[in-house]
């Protein structure tokens, strides 16, 4: 009988949730993104361990542990938290041909159990439901319920004088724009937040390599030593590193970055600037004044480093406009209300539906319209919030790892080393380093 399967699945899907929720949603082994390290000058093995990276955490954000692990610092479940680090996508071409694939639909439905929006919604959802169950039995025993054949009959308590609980559908329909309206205002803020943390990032990378390009081309050699032109740049080359390096700390939790922070910067930078940032109560503002002399000593015209120092002040507007991105949230007030709002509605919505959905058996179709209901409904509020704070589910490590690679490649390159021109302050030019020639030159 179609009632009859109805049912089961029914059944089956309450009975899955219960498991679910018994298990823990928790990755199995904790990832450090800041164990493995970039070669120097192989850009190419950086973009293969962002990729690698990327594969490892799809993977690992999969896996159940046999019980809810606690978050060391809340003591809370904390598989939200958890995940955050499994979703520092960074894209190949390779990911964008699976990203646009055409099956991508039958492959996100497939996978909707293993969705960690859905995991950590899991209280807010199985709440919902066990209020429209709830309301099936009351209303059974209250009021009138089906046998199997569809046979009406009289519950229990009918002839109490306690009422079957139902609300009209008026109600909710009033309700629901203003409902779409909040929930599309703070999912769109919360993006817009990601985007310019994104943004601020982006730039951070574009400057960090003009910086370390002007200094490169700007440093006068013929006034040092080929020892002494090499130490500068490479201290202009490291000190810009560190500097993004010590901004993604600032920017991480601590419990996550900061043993990792230490070790990066004693292996790279000498001992004792490394304990200089540590020391100090902003390690940004620190590294960024390294990153001040450290231009300050490139042998050049001023005019030139005044230049160079317009890309420093940038990385300045962009460690403040993060800071305020970290320090302030979407106004509390709109948040609460928000949850407040979509929490009571999707708690009351089930005595709206009972008469709607009458035609089920038992009103049995109440109880999966709920549950998906309230999967999609809290999921919006939950990628608001997890998009909020941006900062926890960028790259961030990535980004480091490339600007590293690249500024130490960009203070290799040589005036002349692929067969250039360069002309000397009296116009003579030169194939090579240190190789003068009269005439004109021939560029093959």
């Amino acid at each position: 009988m179609p009632s009859f399967h109805r049912v089961a699945l029914c059944a089956a899907l309450a009975a899955s949730q219960i498991t679910f929720g018994s298990a823990a949603f928790a990755p199995s082994a904790p990832v450090h993104f800041g164990a493995s390290r970039a070669n120097l000058l192989d850009l190419d093995l950086v973009d293969k361990t962002c990729t690698r990276r990327t594969a490892t955490s799809t993977a690992t954000s999969t896996s159940l542990a046999s019980s809810v692990q606690s978050d060391p610092v809340t003591g809370k479940d904390s598989y939200g938290e958890d995940s955050r680090k499994f979703r520092r996508t960074v894209y190949s071409q390779e990911d964008w041909v699976k990203h646009r694939s055409p099956d991508r639909f039958f492959q996100n439905l497939s996978t909707l159990g293993n969705s960690g929006i859905f995991k950590s919604l899991f209280k807010e959802v199985a709440a919902t439901t066990v209020v429209a169950s709830s309301l099936i039995v009351w209303n059974c025993i209250f009021g009138e319920y089906q046998d199997f054949s569809f046979v009406s009959h009289p519950g229990p308590m009918h002839d109490s004088l306690i009422p079957i609980l139902c609300l009209p559908l008026a109600p909710f329909t009033l309700s629901t724009s203003s409902l779409g309206l909040l929930l599309a205002f703070r999912a769109n803020t919360a993006y817009q937040r990601w985007d310019e943390a994104r943004k601020n990032w982006g730039m951070n990378i574009n400057h960090t390599r003009d910086l370390v390009r002007l200094g490169n081309a700007y440093y006068d050699r013929d006034a040092v030593s080929p020892e002494r032109a090499q130490d500068d740049l490479n201290r202009l080359a490291l000190c810009t590193w560190a500097f993004v390096r010590a901004m993604k700390r600032h920017l991480s939790p601590e419990w996550e970055d900061e043993e990792d922070f230490k070790t990066e910067m004693l292996e790279k930078l000498p001992k004792q600037q490394a304990e200089a940032i540590f020391a100090a109560a902003h390690r940004p503002n620190r590294a960024l004044q390294d990153l001040s002399l450290a231009i300050e000593n490139l042998p050049m015209h001023f005019i030139r480093k005044d230049e160079i120092h317009r890309a420093a002040t940038i990385f300045e507007d962009n460690l403040g406009s993060s800071e305020r991105l970290l320090s302030s949230p979407i106004p509390l007030f709109y948040s609460r209300h928000t949850a407040r709002f979509l929490s009571v509605w999707l708690i009351i919505l089930p005595f709206g539906l009972w008469e709607p959905l009458g035609g089920s058996w038992n009103h049995i179709d109440l109880i999966p319209a709920h549950f998906f209901l309230s999967i999609f409904l809290f999921g919006i509020e939950e990628l608001a919030t997890q998009l909020e704070e941006p900062f926890t589910i960028l790259p961030m490590q990535a980004f480091c790892d490339k600007i590293y690679n690249w500024c130490n490649e960009i203070v290799t390159f040589e005036p002349g080393d692929n067969g250039m021109p360069v002309y000397t302050n009296e116009g003579t030019p030169s194939v090579g380093p240190g190789t003068l020639i009269s005439g004109e030159v021939n560029i093959k």
